[in-house]
């Protein structure tokens, strides 16, 4: 892709993990790469308690009286699991990590435009994290993620404030983290870096920045209106007081729906990457890639009313979401076509993450597909509200964001640790990952076919075969990602060291050292090729931190 104009290996800097270390250095760090680590830690912790609560009440729903939970722990346990999982894992998981560490780099730049904002972005999140469990430690919120009103504003008793503090605190983190990689991309590309050089997750994290900074502030101000009418009683939401509660649905949903592409994008990012380093090919169709992202932020804000086909809304008012809703499928499929264009001819491999991006499409695509039972208003009023839009929600949001992020991980994990992880361990556990939530998942849509309502904590004995399933499922897909945790923390111990490009692939990131250096490039990068040239040797005379063992490639 490149020539980076780098110095020699005598000048060889520290990497940014090995440049002092003290809590200190880590706590007020400016470095980008730094950042990224901190969110990485944070967002393990987060995810696991997510993952814990979803793992007692999946327990629980294992028989149709539910023995193991009170309704209402039950109640607080699906609540606690959606707002960890989707405000504080999944919204800033690819960005908060992988943004951070690689969006400097692959531009060829030192650093984010606003490193002190960087690092106040984290600082942000875990207050609004701590606000959060703070919520759950005393006693928990029985809402639902969702917060719909006027039951979270005016009826529950449970600590809605905090929880709704700290997902509005949460935004703020997105907004900050947004603005420096706008900033960033426009101002500090490398020399050569055109616009259409750019890695397609630059286009990728680009468009979901501009969704952030466009669909975050609505779902704040949303947020604050629960806060007054509960705090004051203004009739905002209560119809009991002149308030409008399809008036919070259409102010949420203008904010979530779009927050769907939020946590889909950077995704669909990194399976571009994965795609065309593992097929050996130049991305075909590139352009119609990088707009197709541009496209879905775009028309993912007139897609909400599909989310209100059964609220009174207008019949004709869900005809135009209807469509509308159709027609963002459009991008997204001219994505998946281009990736399936890539792969065909190509010379495809199947090492670990090409492993995940093949989880991708199989999961996305079958939770696109299901999409469209809900996008067409007939089908939708008999969908509404069950377990069918649990699966179809997870189809998307697990099988596409966590295995987009699984994916990047993986790939990227010898430039980020210096540290190879073992190839045969990964394999498997992506293997057991795949069939757990698919075990886990796919029972959920005949529930919801057949009837069963979500959120409900008892049901008929009809269901409990397919819920066992589910149960079951669960702890496949639990065992996975723990088999992904023991080798992934063995590997910064044990793993061989990692050269700088561990899998031949094209760009920056590859030319510097694993892990890289500070300041990335001792010097600016000059850029001179287009992106994913395969066709075209790679540079191979960087400096490292690490010598770089012969034969290393895994």
């Amino acid at each position: 892709m490149s020539h980076a104009a780098l110095a020699t290996a005598d000048d060889t800097p520290k990497s940014y993990l090995s440049n002092r270390f003290s809590i200190q250095s880590w706590l007020f760090t400016v470095d980008h790469k730094r950042i990224a680590i901190l969110y990485l830690i944070s967002l393990t912790v987060f995810f696991l308690l997510g993952g814990a609560a979803a793992a007692i009440f999946r327990l629980d729903l294992m028989t149709p009286q539910a023995d193991l939970l009170q309704s209402e722990t039950y109640n607080k346990l699906f609540t606690m699991h959606g707002i960890v999982m989707i405000f504080f894992f999944l919204v800033p998981s690819i960005p908060a990590v992988l943004g951070n560490f690689l969006v400097p780099i692959m531009i060829g730049a030192k650093d984010v435009a606003f490193p002190k904002l960087n690092l106040l972005s984290w600082y942000v999140f875990m207050a609004g994290g701590l606000l959060a469990l703070g919520a759950i430690v005393r006693g928990g919120v029985d809402t639902g993620w969702t917060f719909y009103t006027p039951y979270s504003s005016m009826y529950a008793n449970s600590h809605v404030i905090l929880a709704v503090a700290g997902a509005f605190i949460a935004g703020f983190s997105s907004i900050m983290t947004a603005l420096n990689f706008i900033v960033t991309i426009h101002k500090m590309r490398a020399p050569g870096l055109t616009w259409f050089r750019l890695p397609l997750f630059i286009w990728a994290m680009y468009a979901t920045s501009l969704v952030v900074i466009l669909g975050t502030p609505v779902v704040a101000i949303t947020l604050v209106m629960i806060f007054i009418e509960r705090f004051f009683g203004f009739g905002l939401f209560d119809p009991a007081l002149g308030g409008d509660p399809v008036l919070f649905q259409h102010l949420f949903w203008f904010y979530s729906h779009p927050a769907v592409y939020i946590m889909i994008l950077p995704s669909m990012g990194v399976v571009s990457e994965l795609v065309s380093c593992f097929s050996r090919r130049r991305l075909y169709g590139y352009t119609f890639v990088a707009f197709s992202s541009l496209a879905i932020a775009v028309i993912g804000f007139f897609v909400w009313g599909h989310h209100m086909f059964v609220s009174s809304q207008s019949v004709y008012a869900g005809l135009i979401f209807s469509f509308l809703t159709f027609f963002v499928a459009i991008p997204t499929a001219i994505k998946i076509l281009n990736w399936i264009m890539t792969m065909y001819k190509g010379s495809v491999s199947f090492e670990t993450p090409m492993l995940y991006a093949y989880g991708f499409l199989g999961l996305f695509t079958i939770g696109g597909l299901t999409g469209l039972f809900l996008s067409t208003l007939a089908t939708d009023i008999h969908l509404h509200d069950t377990y069918f839009v649990v699966a179809h929600f997870h189809y998307v949001m697990v099988g596409g964001g966590v295995m987009g992020f699984l994916g990047g991980l993986h790939f990227w994990w010898p430039k980020i640790t210096g540290r190879m992880y073992p190839e045969g361990w990964a394999k498997f556990a992506a293997i057991v990952i795949f069939v757990g939530f698919n075990l886990t998942f796919f029972p959920q849509f005949q529930l919801g076919y057949h009837g069963m309502p979500r959120r409900y904590h008892t049901y008929a004995e009809e269901f409990q075969i397919l819920h066992v399933m589910s149960t079951a499922g669960a702890s496949v897909l639990g065992a996975g990602y723990l088999i992904m945790a023991g080798y992934m923390i063995w590997s910064l111990f044990k793993g061989k060291r990692a050269p700088a490009n561990p899998w031949d692939a094209r760009g920056l990131e590859w030319e510097t050292s694993s892990p890289p250096p500070t300041e990335n490039f001792l010097t600016t990068p000059v850029v001179t090729q287009e992106a994913y040239a395969y066709d075209k040797p790679s540079v191979t005379w960087v400096p490292t931190a690490h010598p770089i063992p012969e034969g290393h490639r895994v």
